[in-house]
Parts: structure tokens; sequence; C-alpha cells
């Protein structure tokens, strides 16, 4: 337990060379000098002397001990070891409100049901940098990149359809799950595009194209999922996404086919991520100010208890 253990002000100590000195030349001389034959009667007394003298050497040890702040350094790293750097990119628009898209509860939205598959994904990448990007008729990042998943779950449980509005910015969204990857220094990108609907026409700020370019640019693999019926979602666009990157696009019409499609991604060829590596100072000032107060208190209770 004490490897390793230093003190941050080690000068402190010179303190004790003070009381040293004062033993040796501060002497009380009281008693000799009004009571000359008191030295018959302490002898009585010479081994609760000793016991006083012990408590407090003791404790004046103790609290310089404690002013010199003994310390240990402790390294810890920064999860993962390994894996990608990934922006999930929910659509939270309107039409994610339809039901029946689980067949074994159909009184769940598609919403609820992507939430639910993501949030099981997530906990499968616990070595990955995940962040997260929601988008209706604006995008926003709801999470920036972080390897806790108990952090970005909670924050996925509380999304809610129509949070960024009620139609599909789709381009936009892609567009934002590039910015999030932007600063990654990560030779693996990957976006996971979800979306149940059409780019609404007139909404999207950014073209297709411009979103696409971006994405090549930072060498961002987008993997878009269309969810619902093959004609609720523009799936000529989702291939067309997938193949300009480099990804593979995928359609679910139904909550177990959707499982399905993120288990597949999740069986992607894991790359290194470098691992960061910080060190905190432990202190243990604690121990030694707790031992000097209980023998200081006790040196005053039996020194009280003596009358002296």
């Amino acid at each position: 337990m004490l490897d390793g253990i230093y003190f941050e002000y080690p000068e402190v100590f010179l303190v004790l060379l003070l009381f040293i000195l004062c033993s040796i030349f501060c002497k009380v001389r009281l008693s000799s000098i009004y009571f000359p034959h008191a030295q018959q009667f302490m002898q009585s007394t010479v081994v609760s002397s000793k016991v006083l003298n012990i408590l407090k050497y003791a404790s004046i040890l103790a609290l310089v001990t404690t002013l010199s702040s003994p310390v240990r350094d402790e390294p810890y790293e920064l999860e993962p070891k390994n894996g990608y750097e990934i922006a999930l990119i929910l659509d939270a628009s309107n039409s994610m409100q339809a039901q029946g898209f689980d067949a074994d509860n159909r009184g769940l939205t598609r919403f609820d049901v992507v939430k639910n598959i993501v949030t099981d994904f997530i906990e499968q990448r616990r070595n990955d940098n995940i962040g997260l990007v929601v988008f209706g008729q604006y995008s926003f990042i709801a999470s920036p990149l972080t390897y806790d998943a108990n952090i970005l779950n909670k924050i996925v449980s509380q999304l809610e359809i129509g949070m960024a509005g009620k139609y599909t910015a789709l381009y936009e969204s892609l567009a934002q799950g590039v910015n999030l990857l932007k600063m990654s220094e990560s030779k693996s990108k990957i976006a996971i595009l979800l979306t149940d609907g059409y780019s609404t026409v007139g909404i999207d700020k950014i073209p297709l194209d411009i979103a696409l370019d971006m994405a090549k640019k930072e060498g961002v693999k987008v993997y878009p999922i269309g969810i619902g019926m093959p004609n609720e979602y523009n799936r000529r666009v989702l291939i067309e996404i997938a193949e300009g990157t480099g990804g593979i696009a995928f359609g679910a019409s139904s909550a177990a086919e959707l499982l399905q499609v993120y288990k597949k991604i999740d069986e992607l060829e894991k790359s290194e991520i470098k691992r960061e590596t910080f060190t905190y100072l432990k202190y243990y000032y604690m121990y030694s100010l707790f031992f000097g107060l209980l023998t200081l208190m006790l040196y005053a209770y039996l020194k009280n208890r003596r009358g002296s």
C-alpha cells in the first residue's frame, strides 16, 4: 500500500528540528524553582509522563506529515483498446410515430423500437468511441464522441419524436454526422444513418452531393438503414450514399430485421484506436491527520486528568 508514496512538500519536515531543539534547550524549570523537592513526588508518575511524551511527539510527527502532503501517482487509461469511431444518426421526425413495427409489441412506435435496439448496440460496442446525431427538420449533435456507454444510453432514453422538427432533412443529418467525426484521428470512421422516410423537399440546406463529398473527404464510411416498407424510404438515395462512401445500404421492414442489421454492423472488423494514459495524484494526508488529531486529543485528555 505504501509503495510509490512520496511527499509533495518534504521541506516541511524541517519543522521537526525546531521541536527537537526546543526539547533540548527549552526544558521547563518551574517545578524546581518553586518546589525544590518536587522530584521526590514526581517519581510515581514517570510511566504516565512517558506515555504523554510518546503521544505528544506522535501527534507532532503525524501533523507535520499531514502538512508535507503524502501522495502517490495513480496512472489510468481511457478505454477502449480497439474499435471504431461511430456516429449514430437517428431520424426523429414525425413519421417515426408509426406503430406496428414490432410484431411482439405493436403498441411501440418505430422510434421506441429504434431506441431499444440502438441501446443494445451501444452496449455491445464498449470498445468504440460513439457519438449521437438526431435529426428531423434540422439536425443536432445530441452527444459528442464518448466511450461512456452509460451516459450515451441515458441520452438515448431521453430522445423524443419531433424534438428536431417534424420534417426530414436527410442530407443535412449526414453532413452533421461527418462534422461529429471530423476531429477524430481514427482511421476507422463509421456513420450509421437510420431513417424511415424521404428527404423533405425544400428543407435540406445541404445537397446530397455536398454531403457525400464531405464524407469522402473525411474518410467516413456510411451504413444507411431504411426502416419500414421499401416504398416508405428512398432506397435509391440510401444505396447512393453507401456506394459513394464504401458502406452498405440496409433495409428493415420489422424490428426483427432491424436487429439483424445492427448485428451485421456489429461484426465489422476492429481497428486500433490510440489509448490515452493519464496520471492523477492520490492523497493520503487524511490518514496522518486523523492519527495526529486522535493522539493529540488523547494527550490533552490524559494531561488534564493528571491535573498537570
